[in-house]
């Protein structure tokens, strides 16, 4: 099965760091968005993996992942800055 690429995986990344920092009212960059939305992606589905969820190598399940671990980045960050 393929993966979405590279550039898609930025721009995808991308939107869902930018989402994360909106419904977390984060004060974040786009570059930082990026990587949010990347590394929270990979999280997400490291995350979903161990309870055997995958998410398909298309934008939507990816964006969606991504939203959801870039929000857990955010509140984690959040938690050990406190």
């Amino acid at each position: 099965m393929q993966g979405i690429g590279w550039i898609a995986a930025i721009v995808v990344g991308g939107l869902a760091g930018w989402i994360a920092s909106m419904i977390m009212k984060a004060d974040t960059g786009i570059i930082l968005n990026i990587i949010l939305g990347i590394v929270g992606a990979i999280i997400a589905n490291a995350i979903l993996g161990i309870f055997g969820i995958f998410a398909a190598g298309a934008w939507i399940p990816q964006l969606i992942v991504g939203i959801i671990g870039a929000c857990i980045l955010i509140w984690g960050y959040r938690a050990v800055k406190s």
